[in-house]
């Protein structure tokens, strides 16, 4: 069992790397095997392929992080109307800040989605948050209209624009390796300067 697990490991560790220097597409299965120290045979009684290597490496965190921002959306479109407004940023801060550390303790899962993921399914974590962001700000501005508050009509594609921008801003702290602390200070003063904006742009 023990010799199992350390082959496994073996395997793992051997795969990050090689993902992370020439990125999914471009990694050799041949070589993970052979680097790993293992025959092909041992390796396809852990993985029937090389996407499902990849999946195992990525594929829980990929899923918990998407999982919590889209409770911390459901979370605020489930507050009374009146509260919405001065929940707002709560909530999502609370939430950017749980994501960040939780990026932080599986650094290498999040550098692999980040960088070296095209070619899989994970290469659309940002294009599906701003999905699920672009949705979110249109039941927003329902609720502002139904609160007497309209906002003025915004430009989807300048809404596109700044969502987009908006995680990539967040993603470079963890994509550069930030220290933590300081990435927290970046997240705080980055989620003040889209906060100002968006209540600008909605007349807010």
């Amino acid at each position: 069992m023990d010799e199992n697990v350390t082959t496994l490991d073996r395997i793992h560790q051997v795969a990050k790397a090689e993902f992370l220097e020439k990125g999914y597409k471009d990694a050799s299965l041949r070589n993970i095997v052979k680097t790993a120290g293992v025959t092909t045979g041992a390796f396809y009684g852990y993985y029937k392929s090389k996407e499902e290597l990849f999946e195992s490496l990525v594929g829980e965190q990929y899923e918990y992080f998407l999982s919590c921002f889209i409770k911390a959306q459901t979370d605020f479109a489930d507050l009374p109307l009146e509260e919405q407004p001065e929940m707002l940023s709560n909530i999502s801060g609370a939430c950017m800040h749980e994501m960040l550390h939780y990026a932080y303790e599986h650094l290498s899962a999040f550098k692999l989605i980040l960088c070296s993921s095209e070619g899989t399914r994970f290469s659309g974590l940002v294009d599906k948050m701003v999905e699920i962001e672009t949705e979110g700000t249109h039941e927003y501005l329902k609720v502002l209209e139904a609160l007497g508050r309209p906002s003025p009509p915004i430009d989807e594609h300048l809404e596109h624009i700044l969502i987009t921008g908006m995680f990539n801003t967040f993603f470079e702290l963890i994509i550069h390796e930030m220290p933590l602390e300081r990435a927290e200070h970046y997240l705080k003063e980055m989620r003040a300067f889209y906060t100002a904006g968006w209540m600008k742009i909605m007349g807010q």
